[in-house]
């Protein structure tokens, strides 16, 4: 079995402690401590932010092809190690070692996306009112890149900042999830045993505020990416936009998944079923509001129900495990807060609702039904294995609950329908909108939402413009 491995400070190509005190890593399944964690320091920052200037230097006058080259290899390195880190990850994270290697595995193929995006970040030329002036449009990096990521999707989260930065020619400084640095960390080896300069990739952790208060407003860093709460990107945005820094923003949901009434009905229920209970219910595009219709309300129900009751909760490193522990004890004391008040407040438990067991942090896939709007669940992300399920009666008023939220990040919808696919692709507002099936999150699509979800993009073709400033050069001859 892979040892868990303590977790140090990468700043200018060397692993090292960090000036504040060590921070505890713990294992959610057990609640007990299973390794240690460098607390970066103000030097430790400042010395960070001085080698991505140097990094920059250097990788920006690296060619797109040498780039991509050695991003591949990063790529190939991750792939190899995809069973060591995908127990790591499981440690520290909870999630089924199945979906820690899935995520280690995916990571790399975002990799290979971003890799190939190198060598595909054109400019072009604007054709002239003159015979003798050339214009051209030319595509270079933003520069020092500072990115923030968070505990649910160790390496997913991380990989896509950290690679459409590599691939536009940015240095970045990376600031790590405390709950999970040990997965991150692996990350920024495979990089630097792939051959990454020093200085370009840097990786920090300590207190999340501390550390995005100091980074963001520092002249050296041009860009931000965040992923996290709502509230906590607001606060981050407006500093960023005190200082007229660029940001990309991927922010909480709460995702509308209509059933209508002439969709495949067991199918959905068994697919949303699985996409909801995924990582504990713990992801920021999890359906939560499930909008039934009423001819088919029932049935679906009947198999969400037994879809959940499949699950096997436990420790994500036992064998037949399929949904494993919330990543601490908050999360727990938010699920059970959110399932009574709903309960208090006149929906219907179908299933789980509880604590399971009191090692560790476990929690029953819950199924509620029937829920008030005034219910905090139904206006609050519940980040975890609550299922919110409601019905409806016509399109027009399930349009206007699924819209309701300032939320926008993602929606799902089953029906035959092809009016219906294209009604919805007009009228439902999200960033992302998936139909008879869950494609989101792929490296080679758009991945962000709109309105308090975010802006910007972490995926298809769009992303690396975050990453890239445009200049025009127009000369006459």
């Amino acid at each position: 079995m892979t040892s868990y491995p303590d977790t140090k400070l990468l700043i200018d190509g060397q692993w090292r402690e960090g000036g504040g005190e060590a921070l505890e890593v713990i294992n959610p399944a057990t609640a007990e401590r299973i390794g240690s964690l460098a607390h970066a320091s103000r030097a430790d920052l400042d010395e960070a932010l001085a080698a991505a200037e140097k990094g920059l230097r250097l990788w920006r006058d690296t060619s797109a092809y040498e780039r991509s080259r050695l991003m591949r290899r990063a790529g190939e390195l991750l792939r190899e190690r995809a069973d060591a880190v995908a127990r790591i990850m499981t440690q520290e994270q909870g999630k089924p070692l199945a979906e820690a290697k899935a995520e280690t595995l995916g990571a790399a193929d975002t990799i290979d996306w971003f890799a190939e995006e190198a060598r595909r970040a054109y400019g072009r030329v604007v054709p002239s009112r003159a015979t003798n002036v050339t214009q051209l449009v030319i595509k270079e990096p933003v520069g020092v890149a500072a990115a923030f990521t968070p505990w649910n999707f160790p390496l997913n989260q991380a990989v896509r900042k950290v690679s459409a930065a590599l691939a536009a020619g940015c240095s970045v400084i990376l600031k790590g999830p405390e709950e999970t640095p040990a997965s991150c960390a692996e990350l920024a080896k495979a990089f630097q045993d792939a051959g990454l300069p020093a200085g370009v990739l840097s990786l920090v952790f300590g207190v999340p505020a501390e550390i995005s208060g100091y980074l963001i407003p520092h002249p050296t860093v041009k860009k931000i990416s965040f992923t996290g709460s709502t509230a906590v990107g607001k606060k981050l945005a407006a500093l960023a936009g005190e200082h007229m820094k660029r940001v990309t923003m991927e922010l909480g949901g709460h995702a509308p998944s209509i059933v209508f009434e002439d969709a495949d009905v067991e199918k959905a229920a068994r697919l949303l079923t699985g996409a909801k209970f995924r990582n504990a219910g713990q992801v920021c595009i999890s359906p939560t509001r499930f909008l039934v219709h009423e001819a088919v309300f029932d049935r679906f129900v009947d198999g969400m129900v037994e879809a959940s009751e499949a699950i096997r909760v436990g420790n994500g490193l036992d064998e037949g495990v399929t949904m494993g522990a919330l990543a601490n004890s908050r999360r727990i004391d938010a699920i059970e807060a959110l399932t009574a008040d709903a309960l208090a407040k006149g929906a219907t438990l179908r299933a789980g609702g509880e604590r399971i067991g009191n090692r560790g942090y476990f929690f029953q896939p819950t199924i509620l039904t029937d829920v008030p709007l005034e219910a905090r669940a139904m206006s609050e992300e519940p980040f975890g294995p609550l299922a919110l399920v409601n019905r409806f009666s016509s399109y027009e008023g399930v349009v206007e609950e699924a819209n309701r939220l300032p939320y926008g990040l993602a929606a799902y919808a089953y029906t035959r329908s092809a009016r219906t696919i294209s009604d919805l692709s007009r009228d439902i507002e999200s960033g992302m909108l998936s139909v008879n099936h869950h494609g989101l999150g792929l490296p080679e699509v758009p991945f962000g939402g709109v309105q308090d979800s975010g802006y910007g993009s972490e995926g298809g073709l769009e992303a690396i413009e975050a990453y890239l400033n445009t200049k025009l050069v127009t000369q006459a001859v």
